[in-house]
C-alpha cells in the first residue's frame, strides 16, 4: 500500500469515526432532552407547546426513553404561555443534558454501542475510561468482549511480563468452558491447576469488584492434565502422557525440532520418503536413527539412497547427532504410541462445560523448541482431523498457543509457511487459536493478518528497540481517540486494551479495560486436588503405558541381520569355491607336473633312443667305413698283388726276366 493510499485511509477512518462520535453524542443530547421533558409536568410541557404524547413519538426507535414509557395524557389544544416557562424548560433539558455528558462522554457511548453484540460474548473486563480527564475510571457497566462466534478468527494476548497475562488466558479458558466450548492451554508456569478449584474472595477481590461492578462468584471448572510423553512436567504433576509417531510428526516440524538447515532438512525428506515406500513405520526416534544409519552406513542402504538421491555422510551425521541430542533432553518420551486422539481434546463435562486439557511443561527453556513445534503439530492434527464447519456460532474449539515467540523464533522458511497455511485455513473447521506472547512483533505479520481480536496488556519502552517496538504495535490498532503510545505504557497489572471485530467484520473501537477476575483459583491446585484430577482422569488408563510395536527399528534389524547371514553364506561359498579351485588348481598342477615329467621321461627317452640310434648309426657308419676300409684294402692289396703279378708277366715276357721267387 502507497503512502497516499494509507493517508486516505486513516483520513476515512477518523473522519467515520468522528461521525460516529458526533452521531453518539447527539442521540446522547436527545435521550437526555426526551428525559427532561418527561420529568416535567404536563402543563409544562403544554405550555411549551408539544404534547407528551409527541415528545414520546420524537425518543429514538432503539433507545428505551423513559418518556414512551410514561401514561400518555390527553392531547389538549397548545396555549402560548410568557416566555420564562419555555426558558425554564430548555434550561431544565440543557441541565440534563450537561448531567449526561458529564456522565458519559461520547467515547465512552461510542465503545457501548460497538460492544454491544445481539449474539454470546466472551467477557474480557470493564471499559476503562482515559479520556475523561484525570485518573482513568472503570464505567462499571460497560462490560467488553469478543463475540463467541468470532473467536474462530484467532486472537492475541500480548504484553510485558507481570502485566497478568497468564490471568487473562485464565479467565479466557474459563468463560469458553462455561460456554460449552473444549479449550486446549499450555500451563508453561505450573499455575493454571487452580483451575480445578473455585476461588475465594478476599479483600483484594472485593477491592477490584467493587471497582468494577463485576458480578463475581468463586467457581471450579473441568480439568484434564497431559504432560509430554508422561514424564514429570518439573512442577511435580505427571499428567496424562500425550505422544505422537515421527511418521505423524513428519519431517517438516521435525527439521524444526532438531534444529537442521534446508539442505539437512530436505535430506531428512528424502529419509521419511523411503521409509513410507518401504512400509516402514517411524514411531519413535530409534526407528528414525535406525533408518539414516541404515541408508548411509551399509552396502544394502546406499544403493537403496542412489534410487531417490544422496545423502552424504556430513547430513546424515548431523541428523544422527541432532537425534541422540533430543534423546538426551527427554524428547524420546514424547515419540511413540499409543498416539493421541486429538478427539480427546474436545471433550464435554456431564454438565455440558467444555474440559480444560491443560499441557503441564514447566522446563520450557530446555523443551521450548519441542513444545512449541509439538503445538503445531496439534493444530495440524486438528485440522487434518475435523470436518468443515464453517462460521459456527460457537468455536468447536479454542487453542491457546501460549511463550508464541519459541515457535517463530529461527524458523525456517517452510515452517514457517506450514504454520500461516495451518492458522489460515484451521478457522473453517471452527477452531480458534489465542497466540499468546510478550509482544506482538513477536508474531510474523502473516499470522497477525489472520488475527480478529487482541488483548494488549501494558508494554515497557526502555530501550530504543522497545520504542520502535511500541510504535509498531500502536500502528496496528484501529485508529480512535485513545493515545495509544501513551495508554500502554501506562497500563497497571490486569488492565488491558482490546480490540475485536464486531459481528459484521469491522473493527470494534478500541477499548481500554479492566480484565474481569477470575473465578477459580489464580495460582496452583492443592496437591489434593491434582491427585484427585489425575485419579479420576477418563484417559490416563488409555495412553499411560507406552507400546514398543514393530516398527522399522526391528525391521531394519531383521533386514540387516538376514542381509548379513545371506553375505556370510555369499563369503562362505565364495571361500569354499576359492578353495575348491584352488585345489582344482593344485590337481592340474600335479597332473600338468606329472605329464610334464612324463614328458621329461619321453623326452629323456626319445634323446637316448636317439642317441643310441645315432651312436648305433655312428658305429655302424664306423663299422661300415671300417669294413669299407678293409674292403679297400684288400681290393688294393688284391689289386696291388695282381698288378704286380700281371706287371711282372708283362715284363718277363717282353723282356724275358721275370724272376723266380
Amino acid at each position: 500500500m502507497t503512502d497516499s493510499a494509507e493517508i486516505a485511509r486513516l483520513k476515512a477512518e477518523a473522519a467515520q469515526a468522528a461521525a460516529e462520535a458526533a452521531a453518539a453524542k447527539a442521540a446522547a443530547a436527545q435521550a437526555a432532552l426526551d428525559a427532561a421533558i418527561a420529568s416535567t409536568p404536563a402543563s409544562a410541557v403544554e405550555q411549551a407547546g408539544e404534547p407528551p404524547a409527541q415528545a414520546a413519538h420524537a425518543a429514538p426507535s432503539d433507545e428505551p426513553a423513559a418518556a414512551a414509557e410514561q401514561p400518555q395524557q390527553p392531547v389538549q389544544e397548545p396555549v402560548q404561555e410568557p416566555a420564562p416557562a419555555q426558558a425554564e424548560t430548555a434550561a431544565a433539558a440543557d441541565q440534563a443534558s450537561g448531567s449526561q455528558e458529564a456522565e458519559e462522554t461520547g467515547y465512552t457511548a461510542q465503545v457501548r454501542s460497538g460492544y454491544s453484540f445481539s449474539s454470546p460474548t466472551l467477557p474480557v473486563g470493564t471499559y476503562l475510561d482515559t479520556l475523561s480527564g484525570g485518573e482513568p475510571a472503570a464505567v462499571k457497566d460497560l462490560s467488553v468482549g469478543i463475540p463467541l462466534g468470532l473467536l474462530n478468527r484467532h486472537a492475541l494476548v500480548a504484553g510485558a511480563t507481570g502485566t497478568g497475562k497468564t490471568r487473562t488466558l485464565q479467565l479466557l479458558a474459563e468463560g469458553l468452558s462455561a460456554a460449552g466450548v473444549p479449550v486446549f492451554l499450555a500451563d508453561v508456569k505450573g499455575d493454571l491447576t487452580g483451575l480445578a478449584e473455585a476461588g475465594a474472595s478476599n479483600d483484594k477481590i472485593a477491592s477490584r469488584i467493587a471497582s468494577t461492578g463485576q458480578d463475581w462468584t468463586g467457581q471450579s471448572f473441568p480439568i484434564e492434565l497431559f504432560n509430554l510423553g508422561g514424564s514429570d512436567s518439573g512442577a511435580g504433576i505427571s499428567g496424562t502422557p500425550i505422544r505422537t509417531t515421527v511418521t505423524e510428526f513428519g519431517p517438516i516440524l521435525l527439521s524444526r525440532v532438531l534444529g537442521l538447515n534446508d539442505t539437512q532438512a530436505s535430506a531428512l525428506q528424502l529419509v521419511f520418503h523411503w521409509a513410507d515406500s518401504q512400509g516402514l513405520a517411524l514411531l519413535d526416534l530409534k526407528d528414525l536413527r535406525a533408518v539414516v544409519d541404515y541408508l548411509t552406513n551399509t552396502e544394502a542402504g546406499k544403493e537403496e539412497l542412489k534410487t531417490i538421491g544422496g545423502v552424504s555422510a556430513a547430513t546424515a551425521g548431523v541428523i544422527l547427532r541432532e537425534i541422540a541430542a533430543l534423546e538426551a533432553a527427554g524428547g524420546e518420551a514424547f515419540f511413540g504410541e499409543p498416539a493421541l486422539d486429538v478427539r480427546d481434546l474436545m471433550r464435554v463435562s456431564p454438565d455440558g462445560r467444555g474440559i480444560i486439557s491443560a499441557l503441564e511443561l514447566a522446563d520450557i527453556q530446555s523443551q521450548g523448541t519441542l513444545f512449541s513445534t509439538f503445538l503445531m503439530w496439534l493444530l495440524a492434527e486438528l485440522f487434518e482431523t475435523l470436518p468443515e464447519v464453517g462460521d459456527p456460532d460457537k468455536p468447536t474449539m479454542v487453542f491457546f498457543f501460549d511463550e508464541a515467540h519459541l515457535l517463530f523464533s529461527g524458523a525456517s522458511k517452510a515452517f514457517l509457511e506450514a504454520v500461516v497455511r495451518t492458522v489460515r485455513l484451521i478457522r473453517s473447521k471452527g477452531v480458534g487459536i489465542v497466540f499468546i506472547t510478550q509482544s506482538p512483533t513477536d508474531v510474523p505479520d502473516e499470522v497477525l493478518a489472520q488475527l480478529g481480536s487482541r488483548v494488549q496488556h501494558a508494554l515497557r519502552a526502555h530501550t530504543p528497540a522497545d520504542a520502535a517496538n511500541l510504535k509498531k504495535a500502536v500502528s496496528t490498532f484501529p485508529v480512535s481517540p485513545v493515545d495509544l503510545s501513551r495508554v500502554l505504557t501506562s497500563l497497571g497489572t490486569g488492565q488491558a486494551v482490546v480490540s475485536v471485530l464486531d459481528e459484521k467484520g469491522r473493527p470494534a473501537p478500541v477499548a481500554p479495560v479492566v480484565i474481569n477476575v477470575p473465578a477459580a483459583v489464580m495460582g496452583p491446585a492443592q496437591d489434593g486436588t491434582v491427585n484427585q484430577e489425575l485419579s479420576s482422569s477418563p484417559l490416563k488408563p488409555k495412553y499411560a503405558t507406552s507400546v514398543d510395536n514393530e516398527s522399522a527399528y526391528e525391521l531394519l534389524a531383521q533386514r540387516v541381520q538376514a542381509d548379513a547371514e545371506a553375505a556370510e553364506a555369499a563369503r562362505a561359498a565364495e571361500q569354499a569355491a576359492k578353495e575348491q579351485a584352488k585345489a582344482d588348481a593344485a590337481a592340474q598342477k600335479a597332473l600338468e607336473k606329472e605329464a610334464a615329467r612324463q614328458a621329461a621321461q619321453r623326452q629323456k627317452e626319445a634323446e637316448r633312443l636317439e642317441r643310441e640310434a645315432v651312436k648305433e648309426a655312428q658305429r655302424r657308419q664306423r663299422e661300415a667305413e671300417k669294413a669299407a676300409e678293409r674292403r679297400q684294402r684288400e681290393v688294393e692289396k688284391t689289386i696291388g698283388s695282381v698288378g704286380r703279378q700281371i706287371t711282372r708277366e708283362i715284363t718277363r715276357s717282353i723282356f724275358g726276366t721275370l724272376r723266380r721267387r
